[in-house]
């Protein structure tokens, strides 16, 4: 059981990381670019780059402030 439970940790680790709202945010961005292409059939690969850019951006932005 030791070893499922450090598993799970590692993964968690990985996936969240150090901020747990741009992984957050990331789910979203692929959950909406899911229903776009699926619901409405709209061509949305262009949502996660751009959704990519904005996290990192208020990423560092709050590192910044935080820092300060």
């Amino acid at each position: 059981m030791k070893w499922i439970r450090s598993f799970l940790l590692f993964w968690y680790d990985f996936v969240v990381g150090d901020d747990w709202r741009v992984a957050a945010g990331v789910a979203v961005a692929l959950g909406a670019t899911a229903a776009l292409v699926h619901a409405a059939g709209l061509n949305a690969w262009w949502l996660l780059p751009v959704a990519v850019v904005v996290l990192l951006g208020l990423s560092l932005r709050r590192a910044v402030t935080a820092s300060r």
